[in-house]
């Protein structure tokens, strides 16, 4: 059932996406504010993104294993 995760993957991926341009407008906000140290939520912000990266990679492996059988 090669592709099964797919549709999971790309909503992940684009999960991704939303949280990097969540990150990014945070970093402008604090620097706009005059900040001077990354905010609290962009730092949450980016580890949340990773592991949504990681679990769409874990099931783009999946994929290709299944087809390799």
């Amino acid at each position: 059932m090669a592709g099964e995760f797919d549709d999971i993957r790309t909503r992940l991926e684009g999960i991704a996406e939303e949280l990097a341009d969540l990150a990014i407008i945070r970093l402008r906000e604090s620097i706009d504010a005059g900040g001077t140290e990354l905010p609290v939520d962009e730092k949450r912000l980016t580890r949340a993104r990773r592991a949504v990266e990681k679990a769409a990679h874990l099931l783009a492996d999946a994929d290709a294993g299944a087809g390799a059988g």
